[in-house]
């Protein structure tokens, strides 16, 4: 058992959404399957200054053991995770790209939007992502999810994501998305294979 954080940052008018995963086994099962079981989902009030988003979640890693958090670098997220940082906590700090392969660089992960909605979707699809009813912001996730729009352009045979990131409803959607993304191919004692074993 391990729990995976992921913390979108929101700007002015967007949230910025918390999620906690516990990867555990899945019932027995030939072969075992792994699960993705969504325990916390979390919005936080608009305009929540930074530093009190970081004491936050840093007051929830403590209590976690054997957690990893992982931050959306992309935008404004570079200052918050050099909060973290100086808090005592070591997220992994990932960029959202529009490209198509993986890459690793001075401690810092740039991870194309198509390889995180592909992880998502298909743990959604296939029955592996766990999202309890109960949690208040589980319907919301569920809708957002159910949002997304794939586009290939026939010329070019590049994606896009309609509703990905151009809505106020994706960033529950993308906190998973990293924390699901991070439970299936983050090794810390391996991290240099990572970029070369990395599969969707």
């Amino acid at each position: 058992m391990k729990y995976y954080v992921g913390l979108d940052l929101g700007q002015a008018q967007d949230y910025t959404a918390l999620s906690v995963i516990e990867k555990a086994s899945g019932p027995d099962t030939a072969p075992p399957r792994t699960e993705y079981r969504v325990r916390h989902l979390q919005r936080f009030k608009l305009g929540t200054p930074y530093p009190d988003i970081v004491t936050r979640v840093y007051e929830m890693i403590v209590k976690l053991p054997d957690s990893v958090l992982t931050v959306d670098h992309t935008g404004v997220g570079r200052p918050v995770v050099d909060l973290f940082r100086a808090s005592g906590l070591n997220p992994i700090a990932v960029t959202i790209t529009g490209g198509d392969t993986v890459n690793h660089e001075a401690g810092l992960w740039r991870v194309p939007k198509r390889d995180l909605v592909g992880v998502l979707t298909v743990a959604f699809q296939n029955g592996t992502l766990k999202i309890a009813e109960a949690l208040p912001d589980a319907k919301t996730l569920i809708d957002e999810l159910l949002n997304f729009k794939v586009k290939i352009n026939v010329k070019t045979a590049h994606d896009s994501y309609e509703a990905w990131r151009e809505g106020v409803h994706d960033d529950l959607v993308l906190s998973v998305a990293m924390a699901v993304w991070a439970a299936q191919f983050y090794r810390p004692r391996v991290i240099w294979q990572i970029e070369d074993d990395y599969r969707v």
